[in-house]
């Protein structure tokens, strides 16, 4: 299996959904994350986030995606859209049961201080469960994306096996047991 750096590594999905476990694992399997370390490990995120800001802001400013090639970048899945269509990605995208995922962030925003209840864990659900289809339906016919579904429960449960699959995908000679290594299942604390 050769090293192939001609795309970018895309790590996606719903935000609480396991992005920056799955940034971690790449970075132990030996590729580079795009990082800036603005955002602070916390009681939510004790490993860190894994983000870039100006991920914030591709619809502005897309010019730095190029020069990510060989890398992983975590893009939340409503950003992967911004993403410049000229260059190829391969996107490993962490599903979660939607419940959990609430769960979490509802946790979260209790602890910044927000109230999760203004908004409406039915409505949010919903939303969650349409955007998510339209974001395959979506990628799927995008001739510059391949794409992966990781499995949150899947990647606790078996994360050697996971991590072959990724090594796999990513057609890359990744370091899988240092990979697993990284998978910490004290930190699945919301389980549906």
């Amino acid at each position: 299996m050769g090293t192939s750096k001609n795309f970018v590594t895309i790590v996606s999905g719903l935000p609480r959904s396991g992005t920056s476990m799955m940034m971690r694992m790449l970075e132990a399997g030996g590729i580079s994350p795009v990082v800036d370390g603005e955002r602070k490990a916390n009681a939510d995120n004790p490993m860190g986030y894994y983000e870039f800001e100006p991920v914030k802001a591709l619809k502005e400013d897309s010019s730095w995606v190029a020069d990510s090639t060989g890398q992983a970048v975590k893009v939340i899945y409503k950003l992967v859209y911004d993403l410049p269509n000229n260059v190829p990605y391969r996107i490993v995208f962490m599903q979660r049961d939607i419940e959990e995922v609430l769960s979490s962030q509802e946790k979260m925003m209790r602890r910044d201080g927000l109230d999760p209840d203004t908004i409406g864990r039915d409505l949010l659900y919903n939303l969650f469960q349409t955007d998510v289809m339209d974001f395959r339906r979506w990628a799927e016919v995008q001739g510059n994306i391949q794409i992966m579904y990781a499995d949150y429960r899947r990647m606790i449960d078996e994360p050697e096996e996971m991590s072959r699959h990724i090594a796999e995908f990513l057609g890359q000679d990744l370091d899988i047991q240092a990979m697993a290594s990284v998978v910490d299942p004290d930190l699945y604390r919301n389980r549906a």
